[in-house]
């Protein structure tokens, strides 16, 4: 837009920034304007409470400035030209990134911060956020398949704090070691200084026939490829040395395969706690439990991603023989990432067949 103002004419205006008075200046007066004089306007009586003080700009069109008792008492007031309507979606949207999608699906900025420094991430971040989403789960099913190797527990100990499905836990995976895999073997409940309720456990054994005793040591395996498991008692989370007994016993018996059952329901200080007890014993293997409860599982990617604990399975209802999901990363890639696990018999990261090209 032209400058009709003649040189040397002064003008005063109110701006909320400095910006504000810089662009006016420019598009109002022309580029040889200069600033006379500027200071800030408080909002007078009680406005002054929730409104931010106006700044008042003096500024001339090009020529000498003129003295300041003229400048402050003749100068014409320049409204501030109103801003383009915004709708308001555009002015609260923004685009996605994939790191605010991850977010967004519950996965903790631990666990983002894990992602962004994998050697991928920077590949991810270059596609579009569909494929990106589904290339991060194949990354990290990939990479968590080739981890660990997936061994048969032969002499194992199921540890965990009162109330985190320990015996159920211990159920489901007698069911499918029975029922799945054909294995045989015996459970041991272990009691020391008083007495535990074994729950179901018994009449469970019962029905599989499984054997079951009441803290028989230096049980073996009932017959080559079996397996003996041992019901623990529950770990203490406040007071670690009253573990003891615990540790002992799993050290004098020579338990090395030792699962940690987690009640993903729990808040994320006692999560974390159960978390360190469990290691602090020597756990090889990690069981999360309650996930029926669990309206996000993002959480779980905080410890997923340390690969500390090999993930035996997740709990997701209270069925002694079912609601098992055996496939770990592949059921929270796809409550997660919406990206899903490879499909049986394609590895994970290979393309998937379709009847088009990917753009």
């Amino acid at each position: 837009m032209e400058n009709q103002a003649a040189p040397g004419t002064v003008y005063r205006f109110m701006v909320a920034s400095a910006a504000e008075a810089a662009n006016l200046i420019r598009e109002r007066l022309g580029p040889e304007a200069r600033v006379l004089s500027v200071r800030t306007v408080p909002a007078a009586g009680l406005r002054s409470l929730w409104r931010t003080p106006r700044i008042e700009v003096i500024a001339q069109v090009g020529a000498e400035p003129c003295g300041q008792e003229e400048t402050q008492a003749d100068a014409p007031e320049i409204e501030p030209r109103p801003a383009p309507a915004v709708p308001a979606q555009a002015r609260t949207r923004q685009a996605p990134t994939l790191a605010s999608l991850l977010r967004r699906s519950g996965v903790s900025e631990v666990a983002l911060e894990r992602l962004q420094m994998a050697p991928f991430w920077n590949e991810l971040a270059g596609y579009p956020l569909h494929r990106a989403l589904v290339e991060a789960g194949r990354r990290l099913q990939a990479e968590a398949q080739g981890r660990w190797r997936r061994e048969p527990l032969t002499r194992v100990a199921f540890l965990g704090s009162p109330g985190s499905g320990r015996t159920t836990a211990l159920c489901k995976w007698l069911g499918a070691e029975v029922f799945r895999r054909g294995r045989g073997g015996h459970v041991v409940t272990v009691e020391f200084d008083r007495p535990a309720s074994p729950g179901p456990l018994p009449l469970f054994c019962e029905a599989l026939g499984v054997a079951s005793y009441r803290h028989l040591a230096g049980t073996v395996p009932a017959a080559p490829g079996g397996f003996v498991a041992y019901d623990m008692p529950g770990l203490c989370i406040q007071r670690p040395e009253a573990n003891e007994a615990i540790s002992s016993f799993l050290e004098r018996e020579r338990i090395g395969q030792r699962v940690l059952v987690l009640n993903a329901a729990y808040d994320h200080a006692a999560l974390r706690a159960a978390y360190a007890a469990g290691r602090a014993l020597g756990a090889t293997h990690v069981v999360f439990t309650h996930l029926d409860e669990v309206a996000q599982w993002g959480g779980l990617w905080d410890y997923l991603l340390e690969r500390a604990l090999e993930p035996l399975f997740l709990a997701t209802g209270p069925s002694l023989t079912g609601d098992c999901e055996e496939d770990v990363f592949g059921a929270v890639i796809r409550r997660t990432l919406a990206a899903g696990a490879a499909p049986a018999g394609e590895e994970p990261g290979e393309p998937r067949a379709s009847g088009r090209a990917m753009p």
